[in-house]
């Protein structure tokens, strides 16, 4: 579990297929008083409105947004890429939408997230990869743990699809892999 003496700056979290019932599982336990910020990609389509926000603010404590370009990043608060954006973390701790190329066909890209939270937290920063179809994530998980920050994955036998945890915890076996539940209760602790 996570050490109290060495609270997390920021939390990073990936997912695709299934991420609506993974996130469903982890953000409902951040209670109200949570003092980390959490920024969140999901795969999604880029022509279609992002309901996971309203969604998951009907489940959860903590405000869950779509990020805008150079908000302030503030504790207890989960910002959510918007559809086709790239969610980048600036050194100050801001956001930075970009619509650069995709990664790995995808726009937002889990990488592109985890690779400039890592710059700007060091080894401040959790990374989480949970469900999903491809490899997006692997990447910046690395990136973080070279960081000095910390991995969490999600059991693929337990993920909806199995390959995005895979690959992370391929690329990173000083991840912890850990059942959603699991992932939900070290969160919960790390930010309280």
């Amino acid at each position: 579990m996570a050490d109290a003496a060495t609270k997390p700056a920021a939390i990073v979290i990936g997912a695709s297929a299934g991420a609506l019932g993974a996130l469903s599982v982890i953000l409902p336990e951040l209670p109200a008083a949570y003092r980390v910020p959490v920024l969140v990609v999901v795969h999604v389509p880029p022509d279609r409105n992002n309901m996971m926000v309203d969604l998951l603010q009907a489940k959860s404590q903590i405000r869950i947004c779509e990020a805008e370009d150079k908000d302030s990043i503030r504790p207890g608060v989960a910002y959510l890429a918007p559809p086709d954006y790239h969610l980048q973390v600036e050194p100050t701790h801001e956001i930075s939408l970009s619509n650069d190329e995709a990664v790995m066909f995808s726009r937002p890209s889990i990488d592109v997230l985890f690779e400039t939270a890592a710059d700007a937290y060091g080894p401040g920063l959790i990374g989480v990869v949970l469900t999903g179809g491809n490899s997006d994530g692997s990447k910046g998980l690395r990136a973080i743990i070279d960081a000095g920050g910390q991995g969490l994955v999600q059991r693929p036998d337990l993920a909806f699809a199995t390959a995005m945890p895979q690959a992370a915890a391929a690329a990173c076996p000083e991840a912890q892999v850990l059942s959603l539940e699991d992932i939900a209760a070290y969160l919960k602790k790390a930010g309280t």
